[in-house]
């Protein structure tokens, strides 16, 4: 087998995975059973402040 007969160096294979082999996705989205809202899966919904059926979060609103 060929062995490689210099070090290959940081900026190099930087370089090679910075082609877009590790491009990040965009996020999936569901909807919120409480209140309907967008949110992302397995979170809070940042509407309402509920995941699984129970209030985590207290949502102060404000009035005009």
């Amino acid at each position: 087998m060929p062995v490689p007969k210099h070090k290959t160096a940081k900026t190099k294979s930087r370089m090679r995975k910075a082609t877009g082999y590790y491009k990040v996705d965009a996020l999936p989205v569901s909807t919120c059973p409480h209140c309907g809202a967008k949110k992302v899966p397995h979170r809070v919904c940042d509407a309402c402040g509920y995941y699984k059926d129970k209030q985590i979060i207290t949502k102060v609103v404000k009035e005009a």
